[in-house]
This record gives C-alpha cells, structure tokens and sequence, in this order.
C-alpha cells in the first residue's frame, strides 16, 4: 500500500515539477536575467574584472533549471505521500482529497511563507558571499521550527476538539501557532543585504513569483496526489489507515 501511494505521489511531484518549471521558466527567469544585468553592471563601474561562465545562462535557464525542479519536486512528492499514508486513518477522518489538500495547506505554511516572512529569497546581486552560510543556517532553522511548530499547532488542535469544539479548537491552535512563530521570527536575526540602488520593483517581484512558484506546487501536488490517491484507496471519509 504505502509503495504504491509513494509511486503516486512521485507521480504527482512530476505533474507538479513541470507546471512549476513553466512558470518559473517564463516569469522568474526574466528576473533573474535583470538581477544578474545589475551586478556585471555594478562589477564594470567598480572595475572588477567578468568572472567565467562555467555554464552557460541558456543551460542554466532551461536544462539546468528543468533538473533541479523535477528532482526537488518529485522527492516532495515522495515525502508528501509518505506524510499522508501515515496521516490519513490515524490522524484524519477527512476524505482522501481533503487530507491531501489539508496537508498541502500546511506545508506551504509551514516550509514556505513562515520562513520567506523572515528571510525572503533574493535574486543574484543581493547578499553578501561571506554570510551565505549563516543565511542558509538561519533559513533551515526557521523551517524546521516552524514545521515543529505547525504540527505541534495541529495536535494542539486534535487534544482540544473534544472540549471546544473543532472551530474553536482549531482557531486557538491557530492563534497559539502565530504567537509562538511571531516570537520566534522576533527574536532571530534580522538579513538586510540588499544595495542601495537595487531596483525595488525586481525585489519585489522576485519574492513574489518564488512564492508564486511555492504555491503552485502544493497546490498541483494536494490535488494530483489527492485524485491519484483517491483512485487507489477509493472515495469515502478513509478512517481506515493508509499504512493498512
């Protein structure tokens, strides 16, 4: 059972992986081109000499960008399904669909607008070479904190239902949730390394169409896998665990 719902949302990952490679291809890749335009332009004016091209921007643009998010997107795939088989009967009474789609939900919360609310993605020109390594720890703590905390949020929620009521249980997981993550985000240290003189607009739409990017994956990968499943385990409220 749990091989084949992994094969499935492998599969998912890969529907998933190539509608994100489209949009990524046609909206992010132009941003990119104008970031990279910025910093060989302010490279020129600082008489720095153009480091090499070891791999081409049409390389990098096309195969090199169609690899990574197949691969990233498949092995999300993977993972997604693994969650959901361990999930769906134990944990959840929803439908097949709705437990996919619920998972969705939290992990784009989860991994990605909790942790880009804090450290945000930024286009080539923007940082700093010498603290890469503490932005990317920082970046990785932010996200397993903050998955902890969504699912610590959740079983706060599950522990409460029979007191509160689902609404009301939920809403103060909720709120518990924010809180906690408002404090944390508080409390980390705060990256600005952006140039004075980098356009605002090429940030801004930058951030946005990684988002956008982010969205359209679990999006396509809560409903493919959901569909996908649902033929396999068959339509019902699946109280039944999938690992069965």
């Amino acid at each position: 059972m749990v091989g084949n719902l992994l094969l499935r949302g492998m599969v998912a990952g890969l529907i998933a992986g190539v509608l994100v490679f489209a949009f990524a291809r046609f909206f992010g890749e132009p941003l990119v081109d104008a970031a990279i335009a910025f910093e060989e332009a302010i490279s020129q004016a600082a008489g720095q000499a153009a480091e090499p091209e070891i791999v081409s921007r049409a390389t990098q643009a096309g195969l090199g960008l169609f690899t990574g998010v197949i691969v990233y997107s498949v092995a999300i795939g993977g993972l997604f399904a693994l969650v959901f088989a361990f999930v769906q009967g134990r944990f959840s009474s929803l439908s097949v669909r709705g437990t996919s789609a619920v998972i969705a939900v939290a992990a784009f919360v989860a991994i990605d607008i909790v942790p880009a609310i804090k450290y945000p993605a930024n286009p080539p020109a923007v940082g700093n070479s010498d603290t890469i390594s503490v932005r990317t720890e920082l970046f990785f703590l932010m996200i397993v904190v903050s998955t902890a905390s969504m699912v610590a949020a959740i079983a706060l929620a599950r522990r409460l239902t029979s007191n509160y009521g689902a609404w009301n249980a939920a809403i103060i997981a909720s709120v518990a949730f924010i809180v906690f993550i408002g404090l944390v985000e508080h409390l980390l240290p705060p990256i600005n390394e952006v140039p004075e003189n980098f356009s605002a607009m090429l940030l801004w739409r930058f951030r946005t169409t990684t988002i956008a990017m982010h969205m359209i994956l679990w999006s396509v990968l809560g409903l493919a896998f959901g569909a996908l499943a649902e033929r396999r385990l068959g339509v019902g409220t699946g109280v039944r665990s999938a690992y069965r």
